[in-house]
């Protein structure tokens, strides 16, 4: 695999900094998360089997779990011999925690100069907002995603996930792989940095742009996007279906097939920005051809027209689509003695694909083989355990 070899060592909880380092050992890097004696609270959260959260499982994969207190001086000091002897190591504490525990960053990095250290965070690890806690939907706002989603005149909306998390997490795997082949030239590590507002706001497109040349301030539009006619979401009888039907050819076959054939090649229908002008006509016309067909149909008659289009799928569409599971978008592995379900993750390589070796682990399953690897004796385990530093 291509990241063979490469050693992380992951510190901190949830979602953004556990996800990119999921990224890296889906490709090959062993992973060592280190969790609190209580674990990461992830473990916990949403939908549960057999007590153990089903996220955990995926984020968790490939990783091996040590539990070490990193408030007691102790634990701190295996950390530092596991750093010494990484390749990375990735944390999204608030900037300075790692610091107020007396865990000097600067001391490991002189140590290991090969070392890449990413810290993921909300507002980063400088400026006048740094110390702000920052959870994904906070710094989806800050960042200026909400501005843009739901209904104009009405509440933002958000996805029922923590896209700014996964934007962040995909943001440091990049960054990392980045500093990866930086120190192949150099030979030296360096810093990530990784904020998620800054995540969130490297994907608003042309916005800035749009505002500092034009005063324009882009606005929610609910289920079509600014600027492009006819893209968006459209009720069926029974679902919805999205179409992105905005070039000449395409609108010309979309008029085909809802019977507006009188638009075709006609000034003021023949470009976008024609098109833009004349938007209510266009998307009622598609929303009353719509409204009249089961999304299914719809769908079906876009698609033999060669519209891009498709019917809203939820996780159950999914599980049931052949094209998903000819892609190999769903993956079993093992853990704890069951076997689980779990997504693939992406991007596809041709010669070294990445894979799901087996789902996430126990809590602490690793601590014993992970701390002798790192040179202590079973009595010096033993010892640490009794006093409650691993576990």
């Amino acid at each position: 695999m291509p990241l063979s070899g490469i050693k992380v060592l992951e510190l901190g909880h949830l979602i953004a900094g556990p996800f990119a380092s999921t990224l890296l050992a889906y490709f090959g890097a062993e992973v060592v998360k280190v969790e609190p004696p209580g674990g990461d609270p992830l473990r916990g959260w949403r939908g549960l089997d057999r007590g153990t959260s089903l996220w955990w499982r995926s984020v968790g994969r490939n990783k091996r779990s040590a539990v070490i207190d990193l408030k007691t001086e102790r634990g701190r000091e295996i950390l530092r011999r596991a750093a010494a002897e990484s390749d990375m190591l990735i944390e999204n504490f608030r900037p300075g925690t790692l610091e107020g525990w007396g865990f000097d960053l600067e001391a490991i990095e002189r140590d290991n100069p090969r070392l890449i250290v990413c810290r993921v965070s909300g507002y980063g690890q400088s400026g006048p907002y740094a110390q702000r806690p920052g959870y994904a939907s906070v710094c989806e706002a800050f960042g200026g995603l909400r501005h843009l989603t739901g209904n104009p005149g009405q509440p933002s909306v958000r996805a029922n996930l923590s896209l700014g998390d996964s934007l962040a997490a995909l943001h440091a795997a990049l960054g990392i792989v980045i500093a990866l082949f930086a120190r192949g030239r150099t030979g030296a590590g360096q810093s990530v940095d990784v904020a998620i507002f800054e995540s969130v706001f490297a994907v608003l497109e042309s916005t800035y742009s749009e505002y500092r040349h034009l005063g324009t301030v882009r606005e929610a539009s609910g289920p079509t996007i600014t600027g492009v006619v006819p893209t968006g979401s459209y009720r069926c009888a029974d679902g919805d279906v999205v179409l992105g039907a905005n070039s000449e050819k395409l609108f010309a076959a979309l008029c085909q097939v809802i019977g507006a054939t009188e638009w075709v090649g006609q000034p003021g229908y023949d470009s976008n920005a024609g098109r833009v002008e004349r938007a209510s006509e266009i998307n009622e016309a598609i929303a009353t051809w719509m409204a009249a067909r089961p999304a299914a149909e719809a769908a079906r008659a876009l698609r033999d027209s060669g519209v891009p289009c498709s019917i809203i799928a939820d996780i159950a569409d999914i599980a049931a689509d052949p094209h998903y599971a000819a892609r190999e978008m769903f993956e079993e592995a093992d853990a704890e003695g069951e076997r689980w379900h779990l997504p693939a993750l992406a991007p596809k390589l041709g010669r070294q694909p990445g894979a799901t070796r087996w789902a996430g682990p126990a809590l602490g399953e690793h601590t014993d083989e992970i701390l002798a690897e790192l040179g202590l004796a079973a009595g010096e385990i033993a010892a640490l355990r009794a006093d409650g530093v691993v576990a």
